[in-house]
């Protein structure tokens, strides 16, 4: 399976991603994001760190980039997405995302490690989990305060549509979100980091069993 992860000026996760892809077991490509062909790829990921125009609104600008028509067309047609922190930004301003990240309640930037709970194992990037499973999970954000109005926020909780939710919430999440997916559960937003974790040096494969799970679905 061939996974492609795009790469913005300012990405400072693409590395881990594609590092963590193979580690996965699947072939990692990079995707620039001047460029609009995704190469063939089974699966798209958009990394963690900064994306031209953050200083605007983060993700606001890269979702005008050229690589993201292509896969803006590959979420709609059912291709598995995952945004990881800043890419997650990135897909809820593209609108393949519900909500918005905000600033973090405490206006401070956090980075640690927290618990998380897998909330639905019928995505494609939580398929090798199980519902309750437990993970934890390196987070860097300043704006991953998750927020979406009340009647989306029932909708979300209605249609099963929570994906991770924080046990420690690190940022004022509304109802403790820590990751969501679209309608068709095929594009997912996260804001904790599984690719930092995902070798034993980096004390802990954790993160495996979401950048894995892509891989499940391709074998059923």
């Amino acid at each position: 399976m061939r996974v492609g992860v795009v790469v913005f000026p300012g990405s400072n996760c693409d590395r881990d991603a594609l590092w963590a892809v193979e580690r996965a077991g699947a072939e990692p490509v990079e995707l620039w994001h001047a460029e609009a062909d995704l190469k063939g790829v089974d699966a798209v990921i958009l990394p963690g760190g900064f994306s031209y125009g953050d200083y605007l609104r983060p993700g606001a600008i890269a979702r005008f980039a050229a690589v993201m028509g292509p896969v803006e067309r590959f979420a709609r047609e059912g291709g598995p997405v995952l945004g990881i922190c800043n890419g997650f930004q990135v897909l809820c301003e593209a609108h393949l995302l519900p909500g918005a990240l905000l600033q973090n309640r405490r206006l401070r930037f956090v980075c640690r490690r927290v618990r998380v709970r897998v909330e639905r194992s019928d995505t494609p990037w939580t398929a090798a989990c199980r519902p309750g499973h437990e993970l934890t999970l390196p987070v860097a954000h300043n704006e991953g305060n998750y927020f979406a109005d009340p009647a989306t926020l029932s909708r979300l909780e209605e249609e099963g549509r929570i994906v991770l939710r924080y046990l420690e919430n690190p940022n004022g999440s509304a109802n403790g979100i820590a990751g969501v997916c679209s309608e068709g559960r095929n594009v997912v937003g996260l804001m904790p980091h599984p690719e930092r974790a995902s070798d034993p040096v980096l004390g802990s494969e954790e993160g495996l069993k979401i950048l894995g799970s892509v891989l499940v679905g391709a074998r059923v």
